[in-house]
């Protein structure tokens, strides 16, 4: 099996989402002798490449050290959604033919304009597309931006969807 990286490096040009708790990685001790320092990091649960736990939106559900390592680790699909303006939707995933178990990842528009800084007019999942998923019954599911719902948006349903059904959520790939 080959394994792909496809997380944010955290450092001090980390983008976070607004209002998540600031990246600070300093020195908290140093040992000249073994020419080796100590680092203090104080970040929030969302910094970076994260992954929304069941627990997240929904109360009493599982906390990501009860879901299952297996959920993340093995076969993948990533579908490509760049053509998707503003939201994938199900007619978006419809093309793709998801399966029961599939671990689906998306690409959209997100990763071909980087993260060079913070952007409110991210590409998102509906809520109908996520609804869609959790029917289907997919074991994860992840996306190139810091967070699986539009920003502002009332319609909670890209995380409660899926972590209703114990579907993890991973964010900011």
């Amino acid at each position: 099996m080959k394994i792909h990286d496809i997380s944010v490096s955290l450092n001090e040009k980390t983008l976070i989402y607004p209002g998540n708790v600031p990246l600070e990685i300093s020195v908290h001790h140093e040992m000249p002798e073994h020419t080796t320092h100590l680092s203090k990091i104080v970040m929030g649960s969302h910094t970076g490449t994260h992954v929304d736990a069941p627990s997240h939106a929904v109360a009493g559900a599982l906390s990501l050290s009860e879901v299952p390592l297996e959920t993340f680790i093995g076969p993948c699909r990533v579908l490509d959604c760049t053509a998707s303006i503003d939201k994938v939707t199900v007619t978006d995933l419809g093309r793709h033919a998801v399966l029961q178990g599939e671990r689906i990842l998306l690409k959209t528009q997100n990763s071909l304009l980087g993260f060079d800084q913070f952007r409110d007019d991210y590409i998102y999942l509906d809520g109908d597309a996520a609804e869609y998923l959790a029917h289907i019954g997919i074991t994860l599911f992840g996306i190139d931006y810091f967070s699986v719902k539009q920003r502002g948006s009332k319609d909670q349903r890209p995380h409660t969807s899926l972590l209703s059904k114990n579907i993890p959520i991973i964010e900011g790939l």
